[in-house]
């Protein structure tokens, strides 16, 4: 499975720079389906459903973490990066499936956490073993507190998953002992990037994938690796570069050497940076030529339903992209967000964490019409589309998970009044019959099969694939059909981007040009008479009377 690398740094052909306008899928492995009906999600199970990930049409498939953990965060919590959880199956399994999936035409994105490792890794837990002053302790943020007695936290960072960043060690002979920082989890140690370790044992980690033929690397937390050593508290208003753990310079030269290993390789290797960020340039300058390929652009994620905020979304992300000659990503939802159909059919359409609250009232009809429209208008902008499993199918965010279920901690941390993550990661409904939880699961040996590890709603086969794909207007459908005209259409894989500014919108239609090929979106009240035009290449719902309804994307051909 090993790959060569090349004796020189790679110098990418246009035909190896896939990724600039690549359709990429992501897979969460717990949730996608479930190989051995045990009620997980497992790498048999992607490997029985590749073909419907051709016939989708997708590039490539980005994996969420696939690695060892006690999953206190789903799976960001790393305990070993060179295995593979038992849950989801082996080493040898996912060489497999790598392999398998390239035949077929698709590359393999793998998630890689280095701003944290689980308290379980032998690195940690080697730390707490050796005590205070030791080399082992070096590698993470190790603090004897503030206080006569050490019993003050030594900042008051916030955690993102709200709370404190510290947590406090118990010596050996059971006193209080030093506090650690976690940004996230206290199962989740920060560990120190000034450490010539953590950065060799990263390198080394992208190496082991990449032989194994992984096409690129997913970064997560991708800002937060640095750390101020002398750990101030966060400024009312940090200068750029100057917040405590986040952006900071410093980091620039992490991802150098990154990029370095990257282009070791025949065909080099990409890396795809989780950065959120508020300021563009500081953003751009992570894809500059020799550090990260692409990074998620949140900023159109986060926007709500409305022309003006998207357009100036569109208009800024491309900007900033355009300064340091890297694709642009579109985006509407993944494993952390509330699904399209569901946030696009509420009063606020935009995304924040800290506004997700239980009970939160959503018309699915509209939230469906305008998730329809959503994917043509991403599907039609320059750049890389990335697709979160299930989006395809409609799925809505599953608000009524039985309280004992949940895992997330962003749930927990919250004292219960955020409903977490979980809701958008509900397993899959393959079949629209009921049995082994809507065909998630294989049946074991005696016929039966594990409750899935999160439990599946009663109407979720109206949403089941093979239902859509007996459907010619379902989500389903209009994915696929979406993917293949823009992989068709010279317009929509090379063409530039420009507006179209057609009278009569009042600001509520987005219109551009990509070739020969417009794309318009209404988001007005009432429909707009459609331009001039050669043709129908595909509509997210009907155009009654030749005009473009409320709520409804269309490409045309000019």
């Amino acid at each position: 499975m090993s790959t060569s690398p090349s004796a020189t740094p790679g110098h990418p052909s246009a035909a190896q720079e896939w990724w600039r306008n690549a359709v990429i899928y992501q897979v969460y492995p717990r949730s996608f389906a479930d190989g051995n009906g045990d009620g997980t999600g497992d790498l048999a199970g992607v490997r029985s459903r590749l073909g419907y990930l051709k016939d989708l049409g997708v590039d490539a498939v980005w994996f969420t973490p696939w690695y060892v953990s006690p999953l206190a965060d789903g799976g960001y919590d790393v305990a070993d990066y060179r295995a593979i959880d038992p849950a989801f199956g082996t080493l040898e399994e996912a060489e497999a499936l790598i392999s398998e999936a390239a035949a077929l035409g698709i590359r393999t994105i793998v998630d890689v956490v280095p701003n944290h490792i689980s308290d379980q890794h032998a690195w940690f837990q080697a730390a707490l073993a050796a005590g205070p002053g030791s080399p082992e302790r070096e590698r993470f943020w190790f603090h004897p507190g503030k206080g006569d007695e050490g019993e003050q936290i030594p900042t008051h960072w916030v955690s993102s998953f709200q709370g404190s960043t510290w947590t406090r060690t118990t010596d050996a002979d059971g006193n209080p002992g030093e506090w650690y920082l976690h940004l996230f989890t206290p199962e989740q140690p920060d560990v120190n990037w000034n450490h010539p370790d953590v950065r060799r044992e990263h390198e080394d980690i992208l190496r082991f994938w990449f032989d194994r033929g992984v096409a690129g690397i997913r970064i997560d937390s991708a800002a937060l690796l640095i750390k101020d050593p002398a750990l101030p508290e966060v400024p009312a208003d940090p200068e750029p570069g100057g917040h405590p753990f986040s952006d900071r310079d410093e980091l620039h030269d992490v991802y150098r050497g990154w990029r370095a290993v990257a282009d070791s390789y025949d065909e080099p290797r990409v890396l795809v940076g989780e950065i959120w960020l508020p300021d563009a340039r500081r953003f751009a300058d992570y894809l500059r030529p020799d550090e990260m390929h692409t990074a998620f652009n949140f900023d159109f994620m986060a926007r709500p339903w409305d022309a003006k905020a998207l357009r100036e979304s569109i208009d800024t992300t491309l900007e900033a992209h355009a300064l340091v000659g890297a694709p642009a990503t579109w985006v509407l939802s993944n494993h952390d967000i509330t699904r399209p159909v569901t946030r696009y059919g509420r009063a606020d359409s935009s995304f924040a964490f800290e506004a997700k609250r239980f009970g939160t009232p959503t018309d699915l009809e509209l939230g469906t019409r305008r998730a329809r429209a959503a994917a043509l208008l991403t599907g039609a902008l320059p750049g890389c589309l990335y697709l979160y499993q299930g989006d395809e199918l409609g799925l809505p965010e599953d608000e009524d998970l039985p309280l004992d279920a949940i895992e997330d901690p962003m749930h927990f941390r919250s004292g219960g009044v955020d409903p977490g993550r979980d809701g958008c990661r509900v397993p899959l409904p393959w079949t629209a019959d009921a049995a082994l939880a809507h065909g998630f699961s294989t049946a074991s040996d005696d016929g039966a099969a594990a409750e899935p590890w999160l439990p599946l709603p009663s109407w979720w086969g109206r949403y089941a694939v093979d239902a859509e794909e007996a459907d010619p207007a379902s989500m389903l459908a209009l994915y696929r059909t979406a993917i293949a005209v823009r992989r068709a259409e010279a317009g929509l894989r090379d063409g530039g981007f420009g507006w179209l500014e057609l009278p009569g919108t009042d600001g509520d239609l987005l219109a551009f040009a990509r070739g020969d090929v417009a794309c318009l979106v209404n988001f007005g009240a009432d429909a707009v008479p459609l331009p001039p035009h050669s043709g129908v290449l595909l509509a997210s719902g009907d155009l009654p009377d030749g005009a473009l309804p409320s709520d409804t994307a269309v490409w045309l051909r000019r």
